[in-house]
């Protein structure tokens, strides 16, 4: 189709094509896809035909037409993320991962979590919901997100004690790009007995990943950012040997308690089967072009706009740019320009969507491209804050 499957690179992907691929994105220039990226045609066609379909004989064609095809598609992610497919379980997002996760192990008084201020707020959330129910202590890491990765790990390390259960961890963080030495700190962590969670919401399908080489015990990400899928598709990995252990979120629809099916999203009750039907394509889609290819992409246009940039005075880049784990998500700011209006003059005076951020006292303004996007439009978007600046 476009490309070879493989994790390779492969410079014979027709760009211009992909672009073709995808709705035209309009009235905004979209730099925010690492909130939420449009599908390409082939998903969306696939949501359409599916709704249609279950309107015909909603409790037959959802319960025993539709969903015939989920246990395929778990096999299929689970090739993408390198676990077992009894392993996989389909939700509505990586929050809601996240909140199995955090709910569902089992903590007494006393047991300790390290977090660190980088991941998300409403994970964040959830551990201080625990501490204030439950009295389970929450630690919080600090360190500078272009520090070495060494650093990094020795933050985590240090705040680690003999009565730390669980670390929560984001593999690449939302705000600014960076991504962490993940496995390094799972294998810390399970040299100590320690639980793992990794939030891979902004990794998955952006570049290649094995959950076997993180070697964590829960796995979340969403399906609607990288991969294309449907908004409403999450994905979350358990560790085989965590399932009995871990509570659900909701009751179990039927006792299963050794089997991914007491977390899966079943157990909500009625749901739209119609935005599952489109993860197939998605994955069709994604698997044509290679994830090696995607990542690739995604990293040169990274460096593209931020070297087009460079000139601008008082630009401040707060991603490190040199790696090869470098994706499609960056931060930036300008001195003396606050943040907030600049985001306001791209939006309104350029039709430019970028995403303004703050954790501590940290702030700019995301920028995200996706794979549906080329040069010419980050031309579009250099040229607009250069004039934005100014205004600004």
């Amino acid at each position: 189709m476009l490309a070879d499957a493989s994790c390779e690179r492969n410079t014979d992907v027709d760009w211009a094509q992909v672009r073709k691929s995808y709705p035209a994105q309009q009235p905004l220039l979209n730099l925010n896809n690492a909130a939420v990226s449009p599908p390409p045609f082939v998903v969306e066609q696939a949501v359409i035909d599916a709704y249609r379909f279950i309107s015909k004989n909603p409790d037959v064609n959802m319960w025993t037409g539709l969903d015939l095809k989920l246990p395929d598609i778990k096999r299929r992610l689970a090739t993408l993320a390198d676990c077992d497919a009894d392993e996989v379980v389909l939700n509505r997002n990586a929050s809601e991962g996240l909140s199995v996760a955090i709910f569902g192990v089992q903590m007494s008084t006393g047991d300790r979590v390290v977090v660190s201020s980088w991941d998300y707020p409403s994970a964040l959330g959830g551990w201080q919901q625990r501490q204030s129910r439950e009295g389970v202590v929450v630690d919080s890491v600090t360190f500078d997100p272009l520090a070495s990765d060494e650093e990094i790990i020795g933050a985590y390390s240090s705040a680690i004690c003999p009565a730390t259960r669980v670390l929560h961890l984001t593999h690449m963080i939302h705000w600014t790009g960076r991504v962490l030495p993940v496995a390094r700190l799972c294998a810390l962590a399970r040299e100590r007995g320690i639980i793992t969670i990794v939030d891979a919401a902004q990794s998955f399908a952006q570049m290649p990943i094995s959950f076997r080489e993180l070697g964590c015990d829960f796995f979340v990400t969403s399906l609607h950012k990288w991969l294309g899928a449907p908004v409403g598709n999450g994905m979350m990995i358990i560790k085989r040997g965590r399932l009995r252990e871990t509570w659900p979120l909701l009751a179990s629809f039927d006792a299963t308690p050794d089997t991914v099916d007491k977390f899966d999203h079943w157990n909500l009750g009625t749901y739209n089967s119609a935005l599952q039907a489109g993860i197939e394509p998605a994955i069709g889609f994604h698997q044509a072009i290679g994830v090696g290819n995607i990542h690739a992409r995604l990293r040169a246009l990274t460096r593209y706009w931020t070297r087009l940039a460079a000139d601008i005075d008082g630009l401040q880049i707060h991603t490190p740019l040199e790696t090869e784990t470098l994706g499609a998500v960056s931060l930036f700011s300008v001195d003396g320009i606050d943040a907030v209006h600049l985001e306001r003059v791209l939006r309104q005076s350029f039709s430019v969507h970028v995403k303004y951020r703050r954790v501590g006292q940290l702030e700019g303004l995301r920028v995200s491209p996706h794979i549906y996007m080329n040069e010419a439009d980050l031309d579009v978007f250099v040229d607009a804050l250069r004039k934005a600046v100014k205004y600004a």
